[in-house]
């Protein structure tokens, strides 16, 4: 089974209408989005049609037991590292060309899902990001510990809003099931907080696209009237929020497991020609970008395990996406341009 990947030649239209600042002049809308400019986040309900999830769902789980490693859904025991692939105490399968699986790239696709973005850049010519998936089990008896990992994902060199991340839920996310934790309002104090603490020693990161909050910021936040709040959604509900709210995710303590795929689009003008290049290189060797669909930072689909090369790679997904062409040119691919 092969990509299919249409021919096509685009440029970019200009945007219509002013897209979302969240910088205070923004419009009452009416809608969700006066909730992500006021919290920093909001939820999109059925961005996946109700009749669409349980598949979905299947799907995500069914790439599991695909490896052949002895997983089974139906058998909490075994949920363990040696019978599961490589998979970070946070729940995140970044490896094995797992981002670029087919029912990955079926979620991307969803009309609702694209519309908010739209929704939010006034521009139906966006990008996608190719991100992570995420399995958050029920039972974590054999899996390490998932400890709190305050951060935005932002660059506090560079202020304003310049990216909106999403996730899509396939299972309901209730106060006790695990997923997203965010903190209200701290998007719009971010350059405030970022003043106050320059001269702080700052958490060790790989990108600068990421700040950890230290005990010292955490105590800011809270002296400044931010608080944490669980966000609870439905499965196939949609969940955006600023990249300069503070978040993380939390383990759940129910018998549900946290099924999410994450979902970020932007402008394709706010993308450099070089960017697009390098995103078309993530794309045809089936490796992640992380949330920034620009393709700041690209991935690998090496997978390691203790250390050393696990005995399963894949450089190809498990099944391969068959793409639309609305959700090619998602991969930013046609809007390269020819060289002169």
């Amino acid at each position: 089974m092969t990509t299919a990947e249409p021919a096509l030649t685009l440029t970019a239209t200009a945007p219509v209408e002013r897209r979302l600042q969240i910088d205070g002049s923004d419009p009452a809308y009416g809608d969700w989005r006066d909730n992500l400019v006021r919290d920093g986040y909001a939820i999109i309900k059925g961005a996946v049609p109700a009749e669409k999830v349980e598949g979905y769902a299947d799907r995500m789980y069914s790439l599991l037991e695909g490896f052949g490693l002895g997983y089974d859904r139906n058998d909490p025991s075994t949920v363990h590292p040696d019978k599961l692939p490589v998979i970070n105490e946070k729940g995140m399968l970044f490896t094995y060309a797992a981002c670029h699986e087919d029912f990955v790239w079926d979620i991307r696709s969803e009309p609702r899902i694209i519309e908010a973005f739209e929704k939010v850049y006034q521009d139906k010519d966006l990008i996608v990001s190719f991100d992570a998936i995420n399995y958050g089990f029920a039972n974590r008896t054999n899996l390490p510990k998932n400890t709190p990992w305050p951060h935005q994902d932002q660059d506090p060199e560079k202020p304003g809003f310049r990216c909106l991340q999403g996730l899509v839920n396939l299972h309901n996310a209730g106060p006790k099931d695990g997923g997203l934790i965010v903190c209200k309002g701290s998007h719009l104090l971010s350059e405030a907080f970022h003043k106050d603490m320059k001269d702080e020693e700052r958490i060790p990161a790989w990108t600068p696209e990421w700040y950890g909050y230290t005990d010292a910021g955490m105590k800011w936040l809270e002296e400044h009237g931010c608080a944490w709040y669980k966000v609870e959604a439905e499965a196939g509900d949609l969940i955006v929020w600023d990249s300069r709210t503070a978040h993380y995710n939390v383990p759940t303590t129910s018998d549900v497991d946290r099924l999410a795929i994450y979902t970020c689009y932007m402008p394709v003008a706010e993308a450099t020609q070089e960017e697009l290049l390098r995103k078309k290189g993530a794309f045809d060797n089936r490796v992640g970008t992380t949330h920034w669909p620009n393709a700041r930072n690209v991935g690998w689909n090496e997978a390691k395990r203790n250390g050393v090369l696990d005995t399963i790679q894949r450089n190809r997904p498990w099944k391969e996406p068959q793409l639309s062409e609305r959700a090619f040119k998602l991969t930013g691919i046609p809007y390269i341009k020819a060289e002169a």
